[in-house]
């Protein structure tokens, strides 16, 4: 159990865990909106320096103020608790529905070696597919490899902006943060290589400033080299760069899941759609009759992740993790019609 005397709470004894995951092993109180459950256990590595890196969206960046401990991220709490407690809760039952664990790097000298204890200890005592948002700042294709001889199944690249000139904007020299465009592609070319076609894939930012053309054209980058998107509505952090930045509108949002979907289903490609002058969308490529069907499926709107071991559609699901419940972005349940019928006119509105 977590011991109070002990004054540093570093990784790999401890981790940050997101508070949907505190909840779920009841380590903190509350309830979930129209009772979604946590499928994808999220975590954290954690230093006293916290994290290196400056993203202007972020609410770890290295200038926003605080302590690390005390820092939010995205928008909420991340409570520190010892592994030792995270595995004893999951032992005990406490989150049987849980069917993935993700693990977290930050910009740390010491994030990989942690990582791969962490994993180790996890794959020794549970029987939970582990994930990993790797850091490719810190980590080469050795290291890929290395990940997975641990037990990692999958993994993860946060590239977040969809450009390069975003990407410097918001995570490079321009924020003086340490990440570079081309690291991370040739980086998810080295997760493609190691973990093969399906079993990575990048993070994705919609609302930082590019064009819904811009964006098709990322994930269908991302989806050439054999990985799947895992989408993000920006909201604001407070306290961080870019906290006066309005938050991504809802009907653009709204498009680009739908245009992701068909991307990474293998249904439609950036290329087959139409775009207006300002490069919103105006058609996904797709046959009227069978959009519909998308649609109304509600399956592109739901919240894109690592998948479960079971016949949910994806284990990372992130309860209210890009929006609030009275706003719901990325849906962690399956959609009711008139959620449908809601998404429906957010993409015409919009």
């Amino acid at each position: 159990m977590d011991n109070p005397k002990q004054a540093v709470k570093d990784s790999p004894e401890y981790v940050k865990l997101s508070m949907a995951a505190a909840m779920t092993l009841r380590l903190s109180s509350g309830m979930f909106y129209r009772d979604a459950k946590l499928y994808c256990l999220n975590l954290l590595l954690t230093y006293a320096q916290g994290c290196s890196a400056n993203c202007s969206y972020c609410g770890l960046a290295r200038e926003r103020k605080g302590s690390y401990e005390d820092k939010s991220f995205i928008r909420v709490d991340w409570p520190t608790h010892a592994l030792d407690t995270v595995i004893e809760r999951l032992a005990k039952d406490y989150a049987g529905h849980v069917e993935r664990i993700c693990i977290s790097m930050i910009t740390h000298r010491r994030v990989l070696e942690d990582t791969l204890t962490i994993t180790r200890r996890l794959k020794g005592e549970t029987d939970i597919p582990i994930s990993v948002l790797v850091n490719p700042t810190i980590i080469s294709e050795s290291d890929f490899a290395a990940l997975k001889a641990a037990g990692v199944q999958m993994v993860g690249i946060a590239v977040d902006a969809a450009t390069e000139e975003l990407f410097d904007e918001n995570r490079g020299s321009r924020v003086k943060g340490p990440h570079n465009w081309e690291r991370y592609w040739e980086a998810l070319g080295e997760a493609a290589r190691i973990f093969g076609k399906n079993n990575f894939g990048s993070h994705l930012i919609s609302g930082l400033g590019e064009s819904e053309r811009e964006m098709a054209a990322a994930i269908q980058r991302v989806r050439d080299l054999g990985g799947r998107t895992h989408l993000f509505s920006f909201h604001p952090e407070e306290g961080s760069r870019l906290a006066k930045k309005e938050a991504c509108e809802a009907g653009q949002y709204r498009r680009i899941q739908l245009a992701r979907y068909l991307i990474d289903c293998d249904l439609s490609r950036a290329e087959k759609m139409q775009f207006d002058k300002e490069g919103r969308l105006s058609g996904f490529g797709l046959a009227e009759d069978e959009l519909n069907r998308v649609i109304d499926s509600g399956s592109p709107f739901r919240t894109s992740g690592c998948p479960s071991k079971t016949i949910k559609e994806g284990a990372c699901n992130r309860p209210f993790g890009d929006g609030p419940p009275s706003d719901i972005r990325s849906f962690p349940f399956k959609l009711n019609k008139n959620d449908v019928k809601k998404v429906r006119r957010q993409m015409a509105a919009g």
